[in-house]
This record gives structure tokens, sequence and C-alpha cells, in this order.
């Protein structure tokens, strides 16, 4: 219950951040894309987390199928929307060589979901394949 909290409450500490330190100026193209892809990542994954619910876990689990809000068109609305957020900051803090850090954590995502799913699948069946049909990642 801790965790679920800490990863709801992170990153609106992180957009209250991200708004207190633009006021210290220094604006070029790749802090402006930067902030504007970290200050969206982090909007839509508190989305995602609330979305998420009571069905938020640290481990791969199948309380409930969620899928409405930004779950009808991403699976992994948490893993895109952080990863989004991740490359906003290093683009933000002008270190686009830990780009390549970005990568490693989304491949490392991507063999998360993968465990996910195969929970989903083997607890919803055809219900939890007709949504990944008709949904991205």
């Amino acid at each position: 219950m801790i965790l679920q909290k800490f990863f709801t409450v992170l990153p609106v500490v992180a957009l209250i951040w991200l708004a207190l330190d633009a006021q210290q100026g220094g604006w070029d193209a790749m802090r402006m894309a930067g902030a504007g892809l970290l200050a969206a990542g982090l909007i839509l994954t508190v989305a995602a987390r609330l979305q998420l619910g009571s069905s938020f876990s640290i481990t791969p689990q199948a309380k409930k199928l969620v899928i409405g809000g930004i779950y009808s068109v991403v699976r992994h609305p948490v893993y895109v929307t952080g990863t989004m957020a991740i490359a906003g900051m290093v683009l933000y803090f002008h270190r686009p060589i830990f780009l390549a850090l970005v990568a490693i954590g989304t491949a490392l995502q991507y063999r998360r979901s993968r465990a996910e799913e195969a929970v989903l699948e083997a607890k919803f069946g055809q219900e939890y394949r007709d949504y990944r049909s008709r949904t991205w990642f």
C-alpha cells in the first residue's frame, strides 16, 4: 500500500518541482521539448495510475481487467508515460547521452509488460485477448 501511494504522489511532486524549476530560465529547444515530454508524461502517468485504482501492483497480478480511459487505447500506459517523462527529464537537463538508459529501461518495461500480459491472459482468457487485439502496447 505504501508503494502504491508513493508511485501516485511521486509524479505530482515532480510536476510541482518542474513548475518551480522552469522559472529559472535558460530555455532552448532541447529544454522546451524535455519540459513538454516531462510534463505530459507525468500528467498522463498520474491519470493512468488513478484509472488503474486498486489494480495497481508492483508485481504482476490480475485483480481486475481495467479497459476504460487511457487503458482503452494503451494496455500499459504507466510504462509508456513513465518512459516519456524520463526521456523528457533527460532532455530537460541537457543529457541526451542518457537516452541510452531510456532505451534500456524501455526494453526492461517491455519484458515486464509481457509477464503482466501472461498473468492477465491466464485469468481473463478471451476477454483479455479481445482487449489486447484492439489496443496498442
